[in-house]
């Protein structure tokens, strides 16, 4: 994170005591990079949260001392991978004591990619509220600037370290009709590309590298093209990719009428015609139209 904020910058709703807040888990998202993407309301719910919690309790104190944010005597709860299911029951205490927690990830929303999740779950499950915070995406930020179509994506994470059990999972979400959003590590973009090579050399992909930070770098071409301008040892820095949906597939004739063929037996025209339609995206009315053509001939 740029430490582009100084104290003496803070607003003033950071720097005073703010009332105190409702009972609950308050998920805080934080500045993927520039500091100053942090919000007002971020801001105040840190200042005034009974206990707080974070992924990585160091990058939760920076970014407090950045903005002037005091800790006046409140412990900060490391909260990650390796220690959840020892800390849950401790913050899953304090919440039913009636305390505020605010819990904060090393970037970002929380609960997108971190171990934020089983959290909210058992809270929400033993009653209490859940209030987000909302700011910064590394994923909604790496669609926001890809170009590529936003109005139906679906975010898939991390793929998989092994190589073979990644083949699968790109397979597996590259086929989805939506842009698709993940990340990855910077040592495995090319190794990651290269298997898209062997399936999608054309597909059309956006590489997102350090957004908002400095070295901010956005590349987009074709998978066959990115791949050959990343280096053999891999990028540098936080990795978002985004890859466009797949190209439409254009059913023929032929394709028209082996489906047809397969439900005519035992289904009526008309639910054959829909169901094939639904299934090749095409107008049902001319599919109907093949298949009472085909009911005609007796094929």
């Amino acid at each position: 994170m740029s430490d582009d904020l100084s104290p003496a910058a803070t607003p003033l709703s950071a720097r005073i005591e703010a009332p105190r807040l409702e009972p609950g888990l308050y998920l805080v998202s934080t500045p993927i990079g520039a500091a100053r993407d942090i919000t007002l309301r971020a801001l105040d719910v840190l200042n005034s949260a009974d206990l707080l919690a974070a992924e990585d309790t160091r990058v939760l104190r920076h970014l407090m001392d950045i903005h002037g944010v005091p800790l006046r005597g409140r412990r900060i709860v490391a909260y990650h991978d390796h220690n959840a299911d020892r800390q849950r029951p401790a913050i899953l205490s304090a919440l039913a004591e009636g305390l505020s927690v605010a819990y904060a990830s090393d970037a970002g929303t929380p609960l997108v990619a971190d171990p934020g999740y089983r959290l909210g779950r058992d809270a929400t499950g033993a009653g209490h509220r859940v209030h987000a915070v909302p700011g910064a995406s590394a994923a909604l930020a790496a669609l926001t600037v890809s170009a590529l179509p936003s109005d139906r994506f679906l975010f898939a994470g991390f793929p998989p370290t092994a190589k073979g059990a990644r083949r699968d999972w790109l397979s597996r979400w590259a086929g989805v009709d939506a842009t698709i959003i993940l990340f990855e590590s910077p040592r495995r973009v090319k190794e990651t590309l290269g298997i898209l090579c062997e399936s999608e050399p054309d597909r059309v992909m956006v590489i997102c590298r350090e957004l908002t930070k400095k070295f901010e770098q956005v590349m987009h071409g074709t998978v066959t093209e990115l791949v050959q301008m990343i280096p053999d040892e891999g990028l540098r820095g936080e990795i978002v990719l985004v890859l466009d949906r797949p190209a439409p597939v254009i059913a023929g004739d032929d394709d028209i009428q082996a489906a047809l063929l397969a439900r005519l037996d035992r289904m009526s025209v008309k639910d054959a015609a829909r169901e094939v339609a639904e299934e090749l995206n095409m107008p049902r009315r001319d599919v109907y139209q093949i298949a009472l053509s085909i009911e005609r001939n007796g094929e």
